[in-house]
């Protein structure tokens, strides 16, 4: 609840209908279009090298935009509680779409099966489809969950449900990076809605210590386990010894955010989006955000999101119900998380591994969903209740 004002001390409710957070949207809309003057300077060069119009990339995006937009402005406008009723089916649903991918309506690219094609046109990856799914399915039940006895037991159970379909990411897709991200996403909304705090501190030093243990000792069982993750690994720690190899994309990244000095060489003066960085507009975008606008740009970008994240914390904390907060807690989390792991691999903090920037990478599936997302916490913000 917002506490407007207080006169004499006391309150008065106003049924707040009109209320909305412009703020956040201005936030939404500002990224969007900067992610659009970013892919279109970002691919230029590469749709020459492919013999399509520059505008190819752009062209497909604001489609994809056009009708994310839709999406959000369709969901701000609903009562976000009818998610309730199709938590269970989202969450069934999402698990079905992983296992089409090992269907004939599975596609390839890259060698890797992530895609779901319907048709001449309709191609998505069920990746982005779980992550909304996991949202409202781990909001639901910890709504219900955190006011029944044994909750702590509860919320374990839920947690084992919530992660299911990032494990089936994992070995169905071999997606590592979204597997990481919806586990993230389902630990978080269930941490901020029980008080098993300790069990949770526990299992995250336990695993924190294993992974360690596992990167430093035993090397051997990596590369027999994940040959490809421990190369990865390995140019993690040493970009320069795989130069040629796995360290390559890395390497390029780096030189770029070097180049790119405090103010950068200028928008759509890039050296390395001119086919020295591999696939720039997706993974490696915020690489040529620093590279054009220097490292004030990146700082920008960066300040934009921890606003956008400023205002989900202050639209989960006034939620009129704890289903509306966890539901914006999710997608805080979903933001939060996806935000710090491509920066982390774009600056080699951590292992290279195929993570797109949220509202700026290229992407039709991810910017339709990332959409719909911020019409669900839009619609969770309509819904509070402020006091005069």
């Amino acid at each position: 609840m917002v506490d407007v004002a207080k006169k004499h001390g006391t309150r008065k409710r106003i049924d707040s209908k009109g209320y909305f957070d412009f703020s956040l949207l201005i936030i939404i809309i500002f990224l969007v279009c900067f992610g659009m003057i970013m892919l279109y300077s970002t691919v230029s060069y590469t749709a020459q090298i492919q013999n399509i119009t520059t505008t190819s990339y752009l062209r497909n995006q604001i489609w994809a935009t056009v009708l994310g937009f839709f999406c959000m402005f369709l969901f701000a406008k609903m009562d976000y509680h009818f998610l309730k009723k199709v938590a269970v089916l989202a969450y069934i649903g999402s698990l079905a779409l992983i296992v089409l991918v090992l269907t004939p309506l599975g596609i390839t690219r890259n060698g890797a099966t992530r895609w779901i094609g319907v048709g001449s046109f309709l191609t998505f990856q069920p990746a982005e489809v779980v992550k909304v799914g996991v949202i409202i399915f781990a909001a639901h039940v910890m709504d219900i969950f955190s006011r029944k006895k044994k909750a702590e037991i509860l919320s374990l159970i839920a947690l084992a449900f919530a992660i299911i379909p990032a494990i089936m990411l994992w070995k169905i897709t071999d997606n590592l990076s979204s597997a990481i991200i919806v586990a993230g996403i389902a630990v978080i909304i269930i941490f901020v809605s029980t008080k098993a705090y300790k069990v949770f501190i526990a299992a995250g030093i336990a695993v924190a210590a294993v992974v360690a243990f596992v990167i430093i000792k035993l090397d051997w069982l990596l590369s027999v386990v994940a040959s490809f993750r421990f190369e990865r690994i390995q140019a993690w720690l040493s970009p320069e010894e795989f130069a040629q190899g796995t360290g390559y994309q890395t390497l390029q990244s780096l030189y770029a955010i070097g180049s790119g000095s405090f103010f950068g060489k200028g928008l759509g003066n890039s050296v390395q989006k001119l086919n020295f960085l591999p696939e720039p507009q997706n993974d490696m975008i915020f690489a040529i955000i620093c590279e054009e606008l220097g490292l004030f740009g990146a700082i920008c970008v960066i300040l934009m999101f921890l606003f956008m994240i400023w205002r989900f914390m202050v639209i989960a904390n006034n939620a009129p119900d704890m289903f509306g907060a966890l539901l914006v807690t999710g997608i805080m989390a979903h933001i939060a998380i996806q935000v710090i792991l491509n920066i982390a691999v774009v600056t080699n903090t951590i292992p290279n591994t195929g993570i797109t920037l949220p509202f700026i990478s290229y992407g039709g599936t991810s910017v339709v969903f990332l959409l719909a997302e911020m019409g669900i916490a839009l619609g969770v913000s309509r819904q509070i209740k402020v006091y005069r």
